[in-house]
């Protein structure tokens, strides 16, 4: 068992293609048991059994996936049972950081796959204030630094691997199959 911990894991091996994170994040996460793993946690489902079921993974593929997102620090696991030895799932630093990720793919499917939203996520911004009642979550994207809404024609990107730009290597002959 992984002892718990919320450190920064390691980095990612060398994947092909522009160095880029979010090849990094989805070779972690990019598997869809991976993700609905994620979403019972965040749920409140952190047996195996439960997540198994509500998630309709094969165990096999359930257990590589959350052995996977513990080695990545994702997930911690936690014995709650010496006999038999029983394992809980919870979400480390890193796991907790997938909220938004999770809001926004509940949000997309939400408004393009789904004709009636199967769940809705509450927002209790004063839990013991009655004149601020919780509501459904309407998340936008908000910059920290100015503290404006983020919308995607606002964006520019700044490529800082070296040797690439926003179009591909730079380089004659450049190599494609590497990252720093």
């Amino acid at each position: 068992m992984t002892p718990h911990t919320d450190a920064k894991p390691t980095a990612t091996p060398p994947l092909p293609g522009r160095p880029c994170s979010i090849a990094a994040a989805l070779h972690v996460l990019g598997e869809k048991w991976a993700l609905l793993a994620v979403r019972e946690l965040f749920y409140g489902n952190h047996r195996f059994d439960r997540i198994a079921r509500n998630t309709g993974a094969p165990r096999d593929r359930l257990t590589a996936r959350l052995r996977a997102l513990e080695e990545a620090g994702v997930v911690d696991r936690r014995a709650y049972s010496e006999r038999p030895p029983r394992y809980e799932y919870h979400l480390t630093e890193a796991g907790r950081d997938l909220a938004p990720l999770t809001q926004a793919l509940l949000a997309w499917g939400d408004r393009w796959l789904s004709p009636e939203p199967p769940v809705v996520l509450r927002h209790h911004p004063h839990h013991d204030d009655p004149g601020h009642p919780d509501h459904p979550l309407d998340a936008a994207w908000t910059c920290r630094t100015c503290g404006t809404e983020v919308r995607s024609p606002d964006l520019t990107l700044e490529v800082r691997s070296p040797h690439w730009d926003r179009h591909g290597p730079t380089t004659p002959g450049g190599d494609a199959t590497t990252a720093p």
